[in-house]
């Protein structure tokens, strides 16, 4: 079965460059956080599909002649946001982006319930199976039997990942209105049924 995708999932988030004490680094990666999350909450973006994907806080280091020099500790942090309304991605990117997030990309698009296709490909595939079954029975002279066994194999395509370059975003660029094809996912449901001839 082939199915348009009806929800994106949205990677962007914050680093801070770096800072003179971990302090620092925390405390700008909260602020500019809290006003990338508040954003996207402004467009209608619920809590819940709104989670942190990765953090960091780490030193920073120069290497030199003399060797290893200390040069203060960079914070980083990055959220995942599912968007309902496909109208929506490139709204949610240039808001997360103008209200400070300088790392966006992995934009993806999936299926939020595959599970409800799936139910209806092994439907259409368990269908076929049994037509195929009754043909080759009746060319071997025989009729179906007892159904002896089932097997299933297959899956969902999982999302189409889309990645884009933020290098402008820390200047303020934000992000240019881009078209975000959605295209098609495959659910693939593959059966096996063993019957008795008679």
């Amino acid at each position: 079965i082939f199915a348009s995708p009806d929800i994106a999932e949205v990677s962007f988030g914050v680093q801070t460059g770096r800072m003179q004490t971990a302090k620092l680094a925390m405390e700008k990666l909260r602020k500019d956080m809290d006003n990338v999350f508040r954003s996207v909450k402004d467009l209608g973006i619920q809590e819940k599909d709104i989670r942190t994907e990765h953090f960091s806080l780490n030193p920073v280091y120069d290497w030199t002649e003399q060797g290893q020099v200390f040069r203060g500790f960079e914070a980083s942090q990055s959220f995942r946001v599912k968007v309902r309304d496909l109208d929506q991605v490139d709204d949610v990117l240039t808001g997360a982006t103008s209200a400070g997030a300088n790392q966006a990309g992995n934009v993806q698009f999936t299926i939020d319930d595959p599970e409800s296709l799936r139910a209806k490909a092994r439907e259409d595939a368990i269908k076929e199976a049994q037509a195929k079954a009754k043909v080759l029975a009746k060319s071997l002279g025989k009729r179906l039997g007892k159904l002896k066994g089932f097997n299933e194999g297959g899956g969902y395509g999982g999302p189409v990942p889309m990645m884009m370059r933020a290098e402008s975003m820390a200047k303020g660029g934000g992000v240019p209105d881009l078209p975000f094809p959605s295209g098609e996912e495959e659910i693939n449901v593959q059966v096996t049924l063993t019957y008795e001839l008679r």
